[in-house]
C-alpha cells in the first residue's frame, strides 16, 4: 500500500481539486443554496481524483518507458524507476483508475441530469476526453506531453473544464463570466507544469521529451512564468470586478496571494541551479488551492 500511495503522488490532489471547489463555489454563489447538489458535487471531487492519480501513473508508465525517468532526472525518484512496481502491476493499476474514473464520472452524470439526453452524452464524451488525456500525456508513441502540448491541456482540463465543467452540472447552465476564473485556476495549473519542466529541462531534451520549456528555453520559460501570473491575476480582477460587483472583500483576499507569488517570481527569477525549481513546485500548487478554499469561503457567505 506505501508503494501505491507513493506512486499515486497525493500532494498533486489539492491542485486539481481547487477547480471543482472554485466551480462548486460560484454555482453556489448563482443558485439558492437549498438547490445546492451535494452528491454532485461530492461525485464531481472522485472523479477529479481519480483522474488525477491516473494521469499520475500513467505519466509514471510512460516516462520510465520512453528512458526519460532515468538517474539523471532531478525530481522525487517514481515508483516504476525505482522498481517498487512493475510493468505488469502499473498495467493492472491503470486498468483500475480507468473504471473508478468511467463508475465515479458515469454515476456524476446520472445524479446531475437525471436521464439519457443530448448533454448527457455530450458530457460523457468530454469525460472519455479527460480519461485519453490522463493516459495520453506520456503514454503511446504520440504522448503530447512529448510534443509540447502539456500546458495546453494542463489549461483546458484544470482549468475550463474543471471549473466550468462543475458549475454546469450544478447548475445545468452556462455563464460566460465563469470562464475568467476557470482561466486563472488552468493558468495557475500550467504554472506548476512548467515549475516541473524548468526543472527536469536538461534530462527532458537529452531523452526526446519536447516540452514548451525545451522549445522556449529557459531564459523565456522563465518570462512564459510571469505572463502566466499575470493573466491569471488579471483574469480573477476582471470577474470580481464583471460577476460580483467589485466586491472589496474579494480583492482583498487576494492580496496575500498576489505577494506570496510575487516572492516565489522574484526567487525564479533568480534561479540557476534546476534543482532550486523543484520545491516551488510545492508553494505554487499549495498556495493555488488556498486562493481557491479562500475565494470559495467568501462566494458562500455572501
Amino acid at each position: 500500500m506505501k508503494k501505491w500511495l507513493s506512486a499515486f503522488r497525493l500532494r498533486t490532489l489539492p491542485l486539481s481539486l481547487s477547480t471543482i471547489l472554485m466551480g462548486g463555489a460560484i454555482a453556489h454563489y448563482a443558485i439558492p443554496g437549498s438547490y445546492y447538489k451535494w452528491s454532485v458535487f461530492i461525485l464531481a471531487i472522485l472523479t477529479t481524483i481519480f483522474l488525477q492519480i491516473l494521469s499520475n501513473l500513467a505519466n509514471d508508465y510512460g516516462d520510465f518507458e520512453k528512458g526519460t525517468d532515468n538517474q539523471d532526472r532531478i525530481g522525487p525518484e517514481r515508483a516504476m524507476q525505482s522498481g517498487a512496481i512493475s510493468k505488469s502491476q502499473m498495467k493492472k493499476g491503470l486498468i483500475a483508475f480507468v473504471v473508478l474514473s468511467l463508475i465515479s464520472g458515469i454515476s456524476l452524470l446520472f445524479f446531475a441530469f437525471q436521464e439519457m439526453s443530448i448533454t448527457f452524452i455530450i458530457w460523457l464524451l468530454i469525460g472519455f476526453g479527460a480519461i485519453g488525456a490522463a493516459i495520453k500525456y506520456t503514454m503511446g508513441t504520440s504522448a503530447y506531453g512529448y510534443r509540447g502540448l502539456g500546458d495546453l491541456f494542463v489549461f483546458i482540463f484544470f482549468g475550463l473544464v474543471g471549473v466550468c465543467g462543475t458549475y454546469f452540472v450544478l447548475t445545468q447552465s452556462f455563464n460566460w463570466l465563469v470562464l475568467l476564473p476557470a482561466s486563472a485556476m488552468g493558468l495557475l495549473a500550467s504554472a506548476v507544469l512548467n515549475l516541473n519542466n524548468m526543472r527536469d529541462c536538461e534530462n527532458d531534451e537529452k531523452s526526446g521529451k519536447n516540452t514548451l520549456v525545451v522549445k522556449l528555453g529557459i531564459p523565456n520559460a522563465k518570462i512564459y512564468h510571469y505572463l502566466l501570473f499575470v493573466f491569471a491575476y488579471g483574469a480573477l480582477a476582471m470577474f470580481i470586478l464583471m460577476a460580483l460587483n467589485a466586491n472589496i472583500f474579494f480583492y482583498v483576499a487576494l492580496v496575500p496571494f498576489l505577494l506570496i507569488h510575487s516572492i516565489h517570481l522574484s526567487k525564479v527569477a533568480k534561479i540557476v541551479n534546476p534543482k532550486e525549481f523543484d520545491p516551488m513546485l510545492k508553494i505554487v500548487a499549495l498556495s493555488t488551492f488556498g486562493l481557491s478554499l479562500v475565494f470559495s469561503i467568501l462566494l458562500f457567505v455572501q
